[in-house]
Parts: C-alpha cells; structure tokens; sequence
C-alpha cells in the first residue's frame, strides 16, 4: 500500500469502525472478540506496506478482519484449556505410590477371579465387548444369539464383576477409584 493507499484504508476504517464491528461481532458471535479482531486489523494494515490500490477496500478490511478471527481461533485451539492444565497438574500430583501399586495389583487379581468365575460364554463375551471394543451385533453374530441376549449377559457379566470388586452401582464400571481409595 503506498502512503497513500495505508492512509485511505485507516481512514476508512476509522470512519467505519462501528458497522465492521457490528458485521464481525454477529459473524464471531462476540462483541469482544470483533474488538480484539479489530484491534489487529487495524495494527496489520498500519504495519503492512502496500503493492497498489485496494480496489474495494471496506470488503478488503473486513476480508482480512476474518482472516485475523480464523489465524486467532486455530491459535486458541492449539493452547490447552483450564480444566486441561488443572488435569495435567493433578496427575502430576497424583503420582503413584506404593499402596496405590498394591491396591490395583489387588483390584485387578479381583478382576481376574471374577471373570475366572463366570459361565464361559458369558466371560467371552464380556471380553469381546469390553477388551476387543467388538459391537453388539458382532458379538452377536460370533455366537449365534440375539443382540438382546449379548446386552443381557453383558449386563450380568457387569453386576457380577461389581458385586465380587464391592463397587458402587452409581459408579460406571472401570472408572475412578473407589470411596476408600480417593484422598
């Protein structure tokens, strides 16, 4: 932009600063962050020195207005978040210790006394479904049953798995840690 060309699209965009705000703030969702957007835009055309005349220059402020909102939401999307850096550093807190070792080397001979203890078909299928990730309907193929009947055992295989680790109905199965464990 020569001398000429900057100092026409600043004008511009100083006379115009409220209706660009207005178009960016419905197209970002935000009044605040078209103020930001605004911001840069206006420090990248002050900074940007020009190849020619700008043939339609409030498009071209508004074009790069969008292009500035984009580079900022792929910036934002590659920091990590609040609850992100509060998890990372409650695991880095929670490290593990020998009791907690001993603990899940019990829980998990539990685990496998349990499953030991179930009908065959009923251990397989729990296998299948929760280790191997296979569906339903997969499952149901591999053994000649109904789906119905794979999501009966599966249950079952589930209440009995809870009932032999005395874990709380309310909890999912396989996540956290039990009451006694939690600190």
């Amino acid at each position: 932009m020569a001398d000429t060309n900057q100092a026409l699209l600043l004008r511009l965009f100083m006379s115009n600063y409220s209706a660009l705000k207005g178009r960016l703030a419905r197209r970002l969702g935000s009044a605040d962050a078209a103020d930001e957007v605004l911001q840069e835009t206006y420090l990248r055309v002050e900074r940007t020195p020009g190849e020619g005349p700008v043939q339609r220059p409030l498009p071209y402020l508004f074009r790069i207005a969008l292009n500035i909102a984009a580079d900022l939401r792929r910036s934002d999307n590659r920091r990590l978040g609040r609850s992100e850096i509060e998890l990372l550093l409650r695991l880095e807190q929670d490290e593990l210790d020998p009791e907690r070792v001993a603990e899940g080397r019990s829980s998990l001979r539990a685990l496998v006394q349990a499953l030991d203890d179930l009908p065959p078909r009923k251990r397989a299928i729990f296998m299948a479904a929760r280790l191997d990730g296979a569906s339903h309907a997969a499952i149901a193929a591999r053994f000649g049953i109904s789906t119905r009947l794979v999501e009966r055992e599966l249950k079952q295989a589930l209440d009995h798995c809870r009932d032999r680790l005395e874990i709380n109905r309310s909890q999912p199965f396989g996540t956290g840690r039990s009451a006694s464990s939690k600190r």
